[in-house]
């Protein structure tokens, strides 16, 4: 899954201002996530009998089949392994660019981006381009308001309340499904909040990838730091996606603030975000018992030095007139990890939407994760569970990391096992984060015995980190071997992935490739004040009038043009000699310090790879860059911004990407099934299990039947 992250913000789709006004019961007390650290509790159970056809999909985001190839060599995958010998094992093609939304979407659609019109994980806006838009879903205002004081109040009976849209366009697979009555359920299905609805009640999903934080963040949430000293000046500083409170003791006792989801009824200047609901809490700290008791509502947690909460329900009231009842409550979860006792320093997780009591729709219906709550208790609902953003920011440590990620892996299975107990017929999707977002922080191999990794680890520990990738892979391995075991004899079971992994050794700065490069039309291709630091500079602009492109979200190049850009500059007449001169002399960009290397192996053109039209077409890139394997798009890129020289070295504990050209990075397919087809592709997923159900591939399919 990657990457839209940057060192200092990430992409956040700010959910609507009266969207967490939903009243809320006060929770009293964390639940605790039952499973433990097993895989199946009724390991021993076989499948039920029934007169309907069965289909198992397991997702594993990032799951790379290079790896999982030495690793059968090596008979370290044995279940995988028994697949490929009885079954089938293939490379699966993934998406243009190989980000996880986008790939997602093609296995949703049967089809590209030229028809779901998911891009990337950011869509820049024409109208603005130094501005960032969600790829996957947005949210209008509400209307039918008056001001009543500070705050903004619905009028009764005229009032309509924001709503939060999902992007992606097409006709998801499953609705052909819905519409012969054959039952689907989706566990954690990315790219697909808010749940697009069912037509005929066939059709259960919980959403995954892109479903939001309390605070309205889609990206990596916002993780708050509560600390005795201020946030050290050597590293990222708080944005969006943390917050760093330093706290006091009186004698042995912190009072501080936990803050929660916008203030929705609140008066903000346009453009303005509301500001943060808060919530008290305590924090007592005992030197001899190494501890201390957190103290929030109505609970008391007790955590040693190193030591995580389980997931604790905290409730946030949000201002509102004193007449306003019910006072209007934002309900949420959260988990506590005591880092350090003296000087005391503690993390807190992102403020997850509760699954007992949901403030937005993440399910459909909108009763089947309240219902699965009922059985599991609280678990993690954010689209991106593992704290990714706080290891690379350095909140988080690896071995932190690596706890709070087993955290994550342990609720998916034991939700998987809850999954095969209420699975009777149909097509069931479970999707698994951990082999993805993991790999971002641990997969860095060293590929030579001088080279050093980025951030603040060592070479060895570097190496140790690998080590636990391989580990996972067997865990999920077993996991594999047991639904098969379960279920292989009457279902057709199929392993796949979105796409694959490798090292991210050197950063491309786009931005400055562009400012510094001549094109056959005369001029820069990005042309900017001499004093702009950023692309995002108000004092100092680029200048448009005469830049010719820019790089925008991570694999995008744009032409800026007229009638389409909000200042665009390219004649549509030149727009095909821009576009080669682009190509040739991206791709015959070398990194010196490499010894030559190539850095960019494949630039690819939207208006020949991708496959129809959709009301999205504004927010496609003009070409889409394909690094050469260790290479990517540099922070500042992501971020359109402008860097010094052309490359860098990755210094960020994200080690690890696959948003490169989709040749270097495949994905994986497993089944118990034999396929007929030599270079399967996530577009042929969709119709090929359509076919199982004796359904023929729509004409919106670009996919075929891969099945013999």
């Amino acid at each position: 899954m990657s990457g839209y992250s940057s060192k200092k913000n990430a992409a956040s789709l700010k959910m609507d201002r009266r969207s967490f006004m939903k009243t809320s019961a006060v929770a009293a007390g964390a639940a605790a996530m039952v499973g433990g650290c097993g895989y199946f509790t009724g390991r021993a159970a076989r499948a039920p009998r029934s007169v309907g056809k069965k289909v198992i999909i397991v997702g594993i985001d990032g799951m790379d089949p290079r790896l999982c190839r030495q690793m059968m060599a090596q008979d370290q995958l044995p279940n995988l392994k028994k697949l490929r010998d009885s079954g089938s094992f293939s490379d699966l093609g993934t998406s243009i660019p190989p980000q996880s939304p986008v790939a997602w979407a093609n296995f949703i659609n049967g089809n590209d981006p030229g028809s779901h019109g998911v891009f990337d994980f950011v869509h820049r806006d024409p109208h603005d381009p130094t501005g960032v838009i969600s790829s996957t879903s947005t949210t209008t205002s509400g209307s039918g308001t008056f001001e009543w004081g500070k705050y903004e109040l619905p009028i009764p009976l005229f009032s309509t309340d924001p709503t939060t849209k999902n992007t992606r366009h097409g006709k998801p697979f499953w609705d052909y499904l819905d519409e012969q009555g054959i039952p689907s359920t989706f566990y954690d299905l990315p790219c697909n909040y808010p749940p697009s609805p069912s037509q005929y009640g066939n059709h259960r999903c919980i959403s995954g990838m892109g479903t939001p934080d309390m605070m309205g963040q889609a990206a990596f949430g916002t993780c708050q730091v509560f600390s005795e000293t201020p946030c050290p000046a050597d590293q990222p500083q708080p944005g969006p996606n943390f917050d760093w409170t330093k706290i006091n003791f009186d004698g042995e006792t912190a009072n501080a603030m936990l803050a929660g989801p916008p203030e929705g009824m609140l008066l903000v200047a346009p453009n303005t975000a509301p500001p943060s609901s808060k919530t008290p809490f305590k924090i007592h700290r005992d030197r001899q018992a190494n501890s201390v008791v957190i103290e929030i509502a109505d609970r008391k947690i007790i955590l040693k030095e190193g030591e995580w909460s389980r997931w604790v329900q905290v409730d946030f009231e949000l201002d509102a007139p004193w007449w306003f009842k019910p006072t209007p409550h934002g309900g949420g979860i959260c988990r506590f990890l005591l880092q350090k006792l003296e000087p005391l320093r503690l993390f807190v997780s992102p403020i997850n939407i509760d699954p007992s009591a949901p403030a937005q729709q993440m399910s459909e219906p909108a009763s089947f994760l309240p219902d699965v709550s009922k059985k599991l208790g609280l678990f993690g609902t954010a689209g991106f569970q593992e704290h990714n953003f706080a290891r690379t920011n350095y909140l988080l440590d690896d071995q932190e990391f690596i706890k709070q990620a087993s955290f994550v892996l342990e609720e998916r299975l034991a939700l998987l096992e809850h999954a095969m107990e209420n699975y009777d017929e149909g097509l069931l999707y479970f999707y698994f984060s951990s082999s993805d977002l993991q790999s971002h922080m641990l997969w860095w191999q060293p590929p030579t015995p001088e080279s050093q990794p980025g951030g603040d680890r060592s070479r060895s520990e570097a190496i140790n980190n690998h080590s636990h990738v391989l580990r996972l892979y067997q865990t999920l391995d077993q996991v594999i071997g047991e639904i098969v075991e379960r279920y292989g004899s009457v279902a057709t079971v199929i392993v796949m992935s979105d796409h694959g992994f490798g090292n991210f050794d050197k950063e491309f700065h786009l931005n400055s490739w562009l400012r510094d490069t001549e094109c056959e039309a005369g001029g820069k291709f990005l042309v900017c004040d001499p004093l702009c630091a950023s692309l995002g500079d108000t004092e100092h602009p680029v200048n448009w009038a005469e830049t010719k492109a820019y790089g925008h979200g991570i694999n995008g190049l744009y032409l800026n043009m007229k009638g389409r850009e909000k200042n665009g500059s390219v004649d549509p007449r030149d727009r095909e000699k821009v576009i080669k001169d682009l190509i040739a002399q991206l791709e015959a960009v070398e990194d010196t310090e490499e010894g030559g290397k190539k850095a960019i192996s494949k630039v690819y053109r939207t208006d020949e790879v991708y496959h129809g039209g959709n009301a999205a077409l504004d927010f496609r890139p003009d070409l889409i860059v394909g690094y050469a394997r260790g290479y990517r798009a540099s922070w500042d890129t992501i971020d359109l911004k402008l860097g010094g020289e052309w490359f860098g070295k990755n210094t960020s504990p994200w080690g690890a990407d696959h948003c490169i050209n989709a040749l270097e990075v495949p994905g994986v397919f497993f089944s118990n099934k034999e396929i007929n087809a030599k270079s399967p592709s996530l577009v042929d997923v969709a119709p090929s299990i359509l076919a199982q159900y004796e359904i023929a591939t729509p004409s919106s399919m670009i996919g075929r039947n891969f099945f013999k």
